[in-house]
């Protein structure tokens, strides 16, 4: 966690001038890496990673640029201390040699980018104008998800001293649950607006493509809560219109709107994968399953489609830490969690959902390796 300084900007980022910190033991590269980004960006420079390190504890910087090769503590190394500190600063790794091997261990160790030493001018202020949008991007959405931590303490504690009137309120307690997360990113992609707005006359043209951008993610987060609102108040009515829809392109818009387009969901398999159902009812449960898979400490999840006897097979296998059989037998029963902010609705939710859609669940999963949920959907009648 960040135990200096929590992920709210910067003064420096408020007023368009990004803090960025350099770190390299040689004294000409180090200057005229600082110099290059000078124009654009405030700049701190250190020449030993002890030095950056202090600098981090002290100061919240938009982006590191971290020279991999350097005595004392190398770069790895202090990229791991870095992570301890700020695991939400960017970090541009600079390699000059072992290239590839080298920025592979990089960015396991938790870099964002790497850069070949010296970097090209222009290829070093384009990365880290971008990477400083990244960090910005990131310390939204830390903030967003604090602010709604306490809606989650909140409905948790209700739980807990309702216990036996729970599932007679099941279907409230399931839309507090699912508008949590895209809530939360209305939350976090308005402020990145409202940033982007203030800067506006300060940055290149392709920032209003940015603030565009971000405008059309939040309208689509807002239907998407305006579809929990409406399906809550018709509940009783229990009326479903299903349609043809891709389970493929609805994956990829979950990712995008909830999740700001992590890298860690990765698609794999048919391009193209028709069911019937409700567009937004499977978002609930991807959202549902995405969301449990990086709580549980993913680092990868993969999701993967193909037809199996006529039939759509959805796969969502994960690198997180699992869970046992039995813990993962009353998961799936509902009411319980092993998350300390989870309400034990999740999959009991994506169970129910996939069930009205004619479709199997499946879920095996393994206590340090991670979990695999495989959904089978009808397949699609033709006429």
């Amino acid at each position: 966690m960040l135990t200096q300084h929590g992920p709210d900007l910067t003064p420096d980022e408020s007023s368009g001038r990004a803090h960025v910190l350099v770190v390299d033991d040689e004294y000409g590269p180090r200057e005229s890496i600082a110099f290059s980004l000078s124009g654009e960006f405030k700049v701190d420079t250190a020449s030993r990673a002890k030095d950056a390190l202090a600098k981090l504890q002290a100061q919240t910087y938009s982006a590191v640029v971290l020279d991999i090769r350097m005595p004392e503590m190398d770069g790895i190394r202090a990229l791991e201390e870095l992570r301890k500190i700020d695991p939400y600063v960017s970090v541009i790794m600079l390699t000059g040699y072992g290239t590839l091997l080298t920025a592979q261990q990089a960015m396991l160790a938790g870099a964002n980018q790497y850069l070949r030493k010296p970097p090209d001018v222009e290829e070093l202020v384009q990365s880290v104008r971008r990477q400083t949008m990244a960090t910005r991007l990131r310390r939204a959405q830390v903030r967003a998800s604090t602010e709604a931590q306490g809606l989650n303490d909140a409905l948790k504690l209700e739980i807990e001293a309702n216990t036996p009137h729970l599932w007679r309120s099941r279907a409230s307690v399931e839309l507090v649950h699912d508008l949590n997360n895209p809530l939360t990113v209305v939350i976090g992609y308005a402020a990145l607006v409202a940033e982007e707005a203030k800067l506006l006359e300060k940055r290149d043209p392709e920032t209003a493509k940015k603030l565009v951008d971000y405008s059309v993610l939040v309208e689509k987060a807002a239907e998407y809560c305006h579809h929990l609102s409406e399906n809550w108040r018709l509940a009783s009515k229990r009326v479903s219109v299903f349609q043809l829809v891709d389970l493929v392109q609805i994956a990829r818009e979950v990712r995008e709107v909830l999740f700001f387009g992590t890298t860690a969901i990765q698609m794999e398999g048919l391009a193209q994968a028709n069911v019937r159902g409700s567009k937004f009812e499977l978002m609930r449960v991807m959202q549902n399953l995405f969301k449990n898979a990086l709580e549980a400490g993913a680092t990868v999840v993969v999701v993967s489609w193909q037809e199996v006897s006529g039939q759509m097979e959805m796969v969502i296998s994960d690198n997180g830490s699992g869970m046992s059989v039995e813990a993962a037998k009353r998961a799936m029963q509902g009411g319980f969690t092993s998350k300390s902010t989870g309400t034990g609705l999740g999959l009991s939710i994506c169970r129910h959902l996939v069930g009205a859609h004619g479709a199997t669940f499946a879920l095996e999963s393994v206590a340090g390796q991670g979990t695999t949920v495989r959904l089978v959907f009808p397949a699609v009648s033709i006429g």
